[in-house]
């Protein structure tokens, strides 16, 4: 199988993201969603405004949420729409919470465990979508990038309780923990095929690089240097190259962080995610420096 492209920035600017979505030679049409993480309030790691917003505009997308499944202050609509106004989304982007008004069952097909997952409804309404993802490292996962922005991060609250509970909502914190990882690319998976590869696009920014995900609402101060951007239209070597980037930093402040990849098995839904064909782990990284 062929090599995914990868391309990548040092430079952390609005001009870079402009540049690394003309590299994917991709142009999203239709009503473009932007799918990012609005951030736990009292955090400050997740992508700003500042950052997003010029590529936002330029695609005359609408950002896009949904409701989370722990405690917190995103985990109802009604707090939920103060959270993205006090982190400054508003100010650049019509947003959309898609699990306000309801689910929608998307199918799994030939998954490791889902046959359904449930996300926003408001995904109906979109043609296209930018996932823009915070990389960094994560209290189950082991890291977040755009993987998990597309299953967790698309689920609905109650689709978000039924990946993690390996199809048992109840079980949300106590399901075996490799299955939960399997789930979410089995989720991923689902977002895809709905979608369509040609209508998706894919950049993560590697900053602020937390152990911590933007869910945290006191995450732990970063350890190591900032990174850079990279784009693909494959999810999969995405996430794989920006794994790679931190074990290969010179950073020694990068065992943190690679230490909670490891201890939670992070990159299990990467190969799981390979496995269900959502994408490849190969790549070839393109320096756009």
């Amino acid at each position: 199988m062929a090599k995914a492209r990868v391309y990548f920035t040092r430079e952390i600017t609005p001009q870079a993201m402009d540049r690394l979505y003309d590299a994917l030679g991709i142009r999203l049409s239709g009503k473009t969603a932007v799918k990012i993480s609005t951030g736990e309030p009292g955090g400050h790691n997740f992508l700003q405004p500042a950052l997003i917003g010029p590529l936002t505009e330029r695609l005359h997308g609408t950002i896009v949420e949904c409701n989370t499944a722990y405690e917190g202050r995103r985990n109802t609509t009604q707090e939920h729409w103060k959270a993205i106004q006090e982190n400054g989304f508003l100010d650049i982007a019509p947003c959309d919470i898609m699990d306000e008004t309801g689910e929608l069952a998307l199918p799994v097909t030939n998954g490791m465990h889902l046959q359904e997952n449930f996300v926003g409804a408001h995904l109906r309404n979109y043609d296209s979508m930018l996932v823009l993802s915070h990389f960094k490292g994560h209290m189950m996962g082991g890291f977040g990038g755009a993987l998990k922005n597309i299953s967790i991060g698309i689920a609905s609250a109650h689709g978000k309780a039924h990946i993690h509970g390996v199809g048992v909502p109840e079980e949300l914190w106590t399901a075996d923990h490799n299955s939960f990882l399997e789930c979410m690319a089995d989720a991923a998976k689902s977002v895809v095929e709905y979608l369509g590869r040609r209508n998706m696009a894919f950049i993560n920014v590697a900053n602020r690089l937390s152990v911590d995900c933007d869910c945290d609402a006191h995450p732990h101060e970063p350890e190591m240097a900032d990174i850079g951007v990279f784009a693909s239209l494959d999810p999969v070597a995405l996430d794989q190259a920006c794994v790679d980037a931190v074990y290969a930093s010179p950073d020694p402040g990068k065992a943190a962080l690679i230490e909670r990849m490891e201890s939670r098995n992070g990159i299990h839904t990467v190969e799981t995610a390979c496995a269900l064909g959502i994408g490849v782990r190969e790549y070839e990284l393109i320096y756009l420096d």
